[in-house]
């Protein structure tokens, strides 16, 4: 495998096959971002695969520094682009049938085959909770709690990739976790204990 800056110096020289191996490096990365951003997986698929095809046509712009970042600022950008469509025309979500027409509440091809049917149950409960929660924050809240708390991003690596000051972020950050704590206070049978809010007595 060669190194990332020689990929990107072959790619920005229109080298199609070293462009693709830096994708496979980000592309589960960047999915995991657009799809909390999304709330959806097909609308995620179609973020990455947008970004990528934007990311390579804008390979000349690139002008150093971290790629991860500057890779996912674009697909980032692309989830933004397509929500702010969604508000001009709003669509329906697709979402797997059964075969009387009714919305599969727990499709058999999600399931872990390691965990019990409670398990699942709760986890695609707490996991619905969790995108509900953030779908209800503002485009820009929901993007800076994927960075930092979903995806594990420290402060700058995650300014960075939203093209926002330091500070914006912090300040951000605070906010969105403390509607996201309200939020997920409606939930809370399912919520580890750190979740939920003491109660006197």
């Amino acid at each position: 495998m060669m190194d990332e800056p020689t990929l990107i110096s072959q790619a920005r020289k229109g080298d199609l096959t070293a462009f693709n191996r830096l994708v496979l490096v980000y592309q589960d990365y960047a999915y995991n971002v657009a799809y909390r951003v999304m709330g959806e997986h097909a609308a995620a698929e179609d973020a990455v695969q947008d970004g990528m095809i934007k990311a390579y046509k804008n390979l000349s712009k690139f002008r150093g520094g971290s790629f991860k970042s500057w890779l996912l600022r674009i697909v980032t950008n692309t989830c933004y682009d397509e929500l702010r469509r969604r508000k001009r025309r709003p669509t329906t979500p697709l979402e797997p049938l059964t075969d009387d027409d009714e919305v599969m509440e727990n499709p058999r091809w999600l399931a872990d085959p390691s965990e019990t049917p409670e398990e699942f149950a709760v986890r695609s409960e707490l996991g619905r909770a969790i995108q509900d929660c953030l779908n209800g924050l503002s485009d820009e809240f929901r993007t800076v709690v994927v960075l930092v708390d979903i995806q594990g991003m420290d402060y700058a690596e995650a300014a960075d990739v939203a093209g926002t000051p330091l500070g914006t972020i912090k300040s951000r950050l605070a906010r969105a976790r403390s509607g996201l704590r309200d939020c997920l206070q409606g939930f809370g049978e399912l919520l580890p204990l750190s979740f939920r809010y003491e109660t006197d007595g």
